[in-house]
C-alpha cells in the first residue's frame, strides 16, 4: 500500500538544538518535513559508538545491561540485549483510554526526535530517520492517552510509539479520505520500511522522555497566546457595549505600575478604542468607575502574558533537552554514562497548572462581563437583549453556558503536580504528573474559547443597538462575528454559531480579520 504525497514548503532540519515549537507544530501538521542534520548524524554516530564500546567491554551499567526502575541492579547478558529492549517496549505498552489525536502523537514524535538528535542518547540515527520518515508521511502510532506519570518519561505512550517501529500494534495513516487504522507493519512497508530490531540502550533512549508533556502543552500554549489576544478584544469590545470609560487603559497607569504583560494588555484595549464616538459619550458622564471585570483587565489579563511568556521559555528548552537516562558522553576516546533525571517534567507540571488557572481566570473574568452587557443596570439595554421581554429570552442562557463552562474550568484549574504517586516500589518516589496536567491544561483552552466566543456574541449585539460608532478596531471585531452569528430577530437555535465561532476563536481567525 503506498499513501499520497504532500506539497512540502520547507524541509526542518533536526538537530536537537534550534527546534521552534512552530516548527514542531508545521510538521506535525504535515505543512513541512523534517529530517536529521549532517551535524546530529554525526553526534548521534560517536555516542552510538560509545554503547558498543560499553557492551564489547561488559562492563555493567544502567540501561545498557542492566534491569530496569526498582530492578536495575540484575546484570543482563550480552547475548539477551536486544530482547531486553523489546521487552521493555511490549511490557511498558500497557496505556489505556481515549487515543491521542493522530497530530497530537505525530508533535510527540518530532520533539522525541529532536532529543536523540541531540546526539547523548546512544541510539543509532537510523532510528531518529524512521521516525521522521513516519511523520513525513503522517502514519500515527495508535497510543492510548493515559499511562505517563510525568517522571521516568512518558513511559508508557512512548512505548505505544515505540512498538510501532517494531511493526507491532497500529498506526493511523492519512489517506486522501482522511485517516485509516492498520497494521503497524503494513504502515511501515507502505512507506518502504522494515520493521526495526533495537538493540541495546535503544528502547530505553526512545521512551525515557518528556515528549507527551512537550506535545501536549505546546498546543496549550500556542492556543492560550491566541485566546489572551482574544480576551483583550473582547474586553474591548464588551466596554463600548456598556459605554465603558476608556481611562484605566491610560498609559501613565501602566507605566507606574511597569508589569509588563498588563502593559501589553492595556496598550491592545487601547488600541481596540482608537477613534471611538462612545468614548465622548463620557464628556458630562456621571459614571466615576466601572466595575473591574473592566477596569482590571489589564491586571487580570497580562500576568497570562507573563506566565506564557515563562511557559514557552521552558519549552523551547525542553524541546531542544536531552530527557531520557543515563547519557552518553564520549570525549577523547573516554565514553561516561551518567544517570540523572532530566526525564522528571516538574517544569512542565508547574506551567501546566499555572495556564489552568488562567484559563478560570480569564473566563471567569469575561463572564463576569457577560453579565454586565446583559443586566439593564450597567448596559442600559433591555434584560438579556431580548426584543419582546418575558415571550424571548434573548441570551439569558449563553450566560449559563458561559457559568457552566467556568464550572469546568473550576475542575480542571485543580493542581495536578501535588498528585504523587509513588512508584516502582519506592525507586522512583516522586513523580509530577505533567502528562495529565498537561492535557488538563489543553482542555481548559477549548472551554476558554468557548466562554470568550459567548461573550463575543453578547457585546456585538449590544454594539448594534447603540448609535455612536464604537472604536475602528472594535468595529472589526463586531464585523467577523458576523460572520458566525446573526443579528438578533428572536429567540433562535445557536449552539452551532457559539461552536463555530468558538473554534475560529483557536484557530486565530480574530487575528486574521484583523489583519
Amino acid at each position: 500500500m503506498r499513501f499520497p504525497s504532500r506539497r512540502i514548503v520547507l524541509d526542518v532540519k533536526i538537530d536537537g538544538h534550534n527546534l521552534t515549537i512552530e516548527e514542531a507544530v508545521s510538521i506535525a501538521a504535515g505543512e513541512n518535513s523534517a529530517s536529521l542534520s549532517d551535524k546530529a548524524r554525526v553526534r548521534m554516530e560517536l555516542s552510538r559508538k560509545g554503547v558498543e564500546k560499553i557492551i564489547a567491554s561488559d562492563d555493567i551499567v544502567y540501561g545498557i545491561n542492566t534491569g530496569f526502575g526498582a530492578m536495575s541492579s540484575v546484570k543482563i547478558d550480552s547475548e539477551d540485549l536486544q530482547q531486553l529492549q523489546t521487552n521493555l517496549i511490549r511490557s511498558h505498552a500497557c496505556g489505556v483510554g481515549e487515543f491521542m489525536e493522530p497530530h497530537h502523537v505525530l508533535l510527540m514524535m518530532v520533539f522525541r526526535a529532536n532529543s536523540l538528535a541531540k546526539g547523548v542518547s546512544g541510539i543509532r540515527p537510523e532510528i531518529v530517520d524512521i521516525l521522521l520518515t513516519m511523520v513525513n508521511n503522517h502514519i500515527a502510532p495508535v497510543i492510548p492517552r493515559i499511562g505517563s506519570l510525568g517522571a521516568s518519561g512518558d513511559l508508557a505512550p512512548l512505548s505505544h510509539m515505540s512498538l510501532a517501529l517494531l511493526g507491532e500494534g497500529q498506526c493511523m495513516v492519512r489517506g486522501n479520505s482522511g485517516w485509516n487504522t492498520i497494521p503497524s507493519i503494513e504502515a511501515l512497508r507502505g512507506i518502504g520500511l522494515d520493521a526495526v530490531e533495537l538493540e541495546a540502550k535503544e528502547g530505553l533512549s526512545l521512551i525515557n522522555g518528556t515528549s507527551q508533556m512537550c506535545a501536549y502543552l505546546s498546543l496549550t500554549l500556542l492556543n492560550l497566546e491566541t485566546l489572551v489576544f482574544a480576551a483583550d478584544a473582547s474586553a474591548a469590545a464588551s466596554l463600548e457595549a456598556i459605554k465603558g470609560s476608556h481611562s484605566p487603559f491610560d498609559t501613565r497607569i501602566h507605566t507606574n505600575r511597569p508589569q509588563i504583560g498588563q502593559s501589553i494588555s492595556a496598550g491592545r484595549i487601547s488600541a481596540f478604542l482608537n477613534n471611538s464616538e462612545i468614548k465622548n459619550s463620557h464628556l458630562n458622564c456621571d459614571r466615576v468607575q466601572d466595575a473591574y471585570c473592566f477596569r482590571c483587565a489589564p491586571q487580570v489579563h497580562g500576568p497570562v502574558i507573563d506566565i506564557l511568556a515563562e511557559t514557552r521559555r521552558i519549552l523551547e528548552i525542553e524541546i531542544n533537552s536531552a530527557t531520557d537516562n543515563p547519557l552518553v558522553f564520549v570525549d577523547d576516546n573516554e565514553v561516561d554514562v551518567i544517570s540523572g533525571g532530566n526525564f522528571h517534567g516538574q517544569n512542565l507540571a508547574i506551567a501546566s497548572d499555572s495556564i489552568a488557572v488562567a484559563c478560570h481566570e480569564l473566563a471567569s473574568i469575561s463572564e463576569r462581563r457577560i453579565n454586565q452587557i446583559l443586566d439593564p443596570q450597567w448596559s442600559q439595554q433591555t434584560p438579556f437583549l431580548a426584543l419582546n421581554e418575558g415571550l424571548e429570552s434573548g441570551y439569558m442562557i449563553v450566560q449559563y453556558v458561559a457559568a457552566a463552562c467556568i464550572a469546568e474550568l473550576h475542575l480542571l484549574s485543580n493542581p495536578v503536580t501535588i498528585s504523587n504517586v509513588p512508584v516502582s516500589m519506592g525507586k522512583e518516589d516522586h513523580v509530577s504528573m505533567g502528562a495529565t496536567g498537561a492535557y488538563r491544561s489543553l482542555k481548559s483552552t477549548t472551554l476558554l474559547s468557548q466562554v470568550l466566543a459567548n461573550e463575543f456574541i453578547c457585546a456585538t449585539e449590544a454594539l448594534d443597538r447603540i448609535s455612536e460608532k464604537p472604536g475602528d478596531g472594535v468595529v472589526k471585531i463586531a464585523q467577523w462575528v458576523r460572520t458566525f452569528v446573526d443579528k438578533f430577530e428572536g429567540d433562535v437555535v445557536m449552539s452551532a454559531g457559539c461552536t463555530n465561532l468558538s473554534q475560529n476563536l483557536l484557530n486565530g481567525g480574530l487575528q486574521v480579520s484583523l489583519g
